[in-house]
């Protein structure tokens, strides 16, 4: 993330718990086990899933773990992009 200007040092992970009772417009999944595992999600909000590929996949078929998470970030950075220019456009 920091090669394309994105400090997540200080990121972490949340137990979807942690989200009881808030309210959101929009659920988005991208991990197909996550989907099939925790398919309920506390709150309203449209569910989308995005089937984005595990970087362990990608590493496991030969190439290199930072090429993978790259491909993936990739991915979700095309995604999160059309996803905003559709949302700015019903708006």
């Amino acid at each position: 993330m920091n090669e394309i200007g994105i400090d997540i040092s200080a990121q972490v992970s949340q137990h979807v718990d942690e989200f009881s009772g808030v309210s959101f417009d929009y659920v988005i999944t991208v991990c197909d086990d996550a989907r099939e595992v925790c398919p309920v999600f506390p709150g309203d909000g449209e569910r989308i899933h995005w089937s984005v590929e595990d970087p362990s996949d990608t590493y496991a078929r030969g190439g290199t773990l930072l090429e993978a998470f790259r491909v993936s970030r990739d991915d979700l950075r095309e995604r999160i992009a059309a996803f905003v220019a559709r949302a700015a456009d019903q708006a």
